[in-house]
């Protein structure tokens, strides 16, 4: 979709607001609603939103990741399974 087909004003979603929310939901589009000229909110459908989420965690993670290898706060898989283990022995 071209960006400008995604963009409409706040006065178009009230007046379309179950044919925008069918498409969006059908097609998997997102729109940007402006309010004065200015965008205000972001209309997508659930799937792609809890897809986005997905994906924005999992970066998370990696970046958390890189960091504390950059940081020497990693240790060797064999050390980290008998931390594990020593853990569990330890609450039993």
């Amino acid at each position: 979709m071209k960006l400008k087909e995604a963009i409409k004003p706040i006065s178009y979603l009230k007046a379309h607001a179950s044919e925008l929310i069918s498409d969006v939901a059908e097609n998997h589009k997102t729109l940007v609603i402006t309010q004065n000229g200015e965008a205000k909110v972001v209309l997508q459908d659930i799937e792609t939103y809890e897809h986005t989420q997905e994906s924005l965690s999992l970066l998370k993670i990696l970046a958390v990741s890189t960091a504390h290898q950059k940081a020497g706060k990693t240790k060797p898989l064999s050390k980290a399974f008998k931390d594990v283990r020593a853990r569990i022995e330890k609450a039993k």
